[in-house]
């Protein structure tokens, strides 16, 4: 079984790609709402997340996205040792998860697959990238987050040309017409390699 990454910047339209997948019935593993879950489930996640960034990073057992979020997109160490915690953790998860699929291939959907090396890993890379302008007013619509916020976190994310060297595949999603098909075309390309 071959794994594939799925990413992109932030607003790039990732999720609505692996939707694509899905339909084509490829599982697809969601690390970065994974992750959210892992960090409430795990009472060793949840006592290193606090010890780092204070305890007002849950609320009521809850993540406390937002305070959390406020401090590590303005600070590239203190977020730097926040992925140190929960990727080992997702990438343990992810895993298991695999293990237990049966298709061709799998998809790991995850917004810094380059930005953490983790990239090397996969068998093939697929990014999905939209102008930067797309992806603000996506963001802003979907999250209500202000501008400079989104722009503060799309800092931390590589550009996408220093990641279109790196891909096997690149969705330009602009139109969802045209996105169906550039899935559907990659699709088959991966089945062919799989044969």
């Amino acid at each position: 079984m071959r794994i594939v990454g799925l990413t992109g910047g932030i607003g790039s339209g990732k999720t609505t790609v692996a939707k694509l997948f899905k339909e084509l019935g490829i599982p697809v593993y969601n690390s970065d709402s994974r992750a959210k879950e892992l960090m409430c489930e795990s009472e060793e996640l949840k006592t290193a997340i606090k010890d780092l960034l204070g305890k007002k990073s849950y609320k009521n057992e809850s993540l406390n996205k937002k305070y959390i979020a406020d401090k590590v997109f303005t600070n590239k160490n203190l977020l730097q040792k926040l992925n140190a915690i929960v990727h080992p953790a997702v990438k343990k998860d992810f895993m298991a998860w695999v293990e237990k699929k049966s298709t061709p291939y799998v998809i790991q959907e995850a917004a810094v697959l380059f930005e953490n090396g983790s990239y090397k890993n996969f068998d093939k890379m697929i990014l999905v990238k939209a102008p930067k302008a797309d992806r603000l007013e996506r963001i802003m619509k979907r999250d209500k987050h202000e501008k400079e916020e989104i722009l503060a976190r799309m800092e931390n994310q590589w550009k996408d040309s220093e990641k279109i060297p790196l891909s096997d595949f690149i969705i330009e999603n602009i139109d969802l017409e045209k996105t169906k098909l550039q899935v559907h075309s990659i699709h088959d390309q991966l089945l062919k390699i799989v044969v």
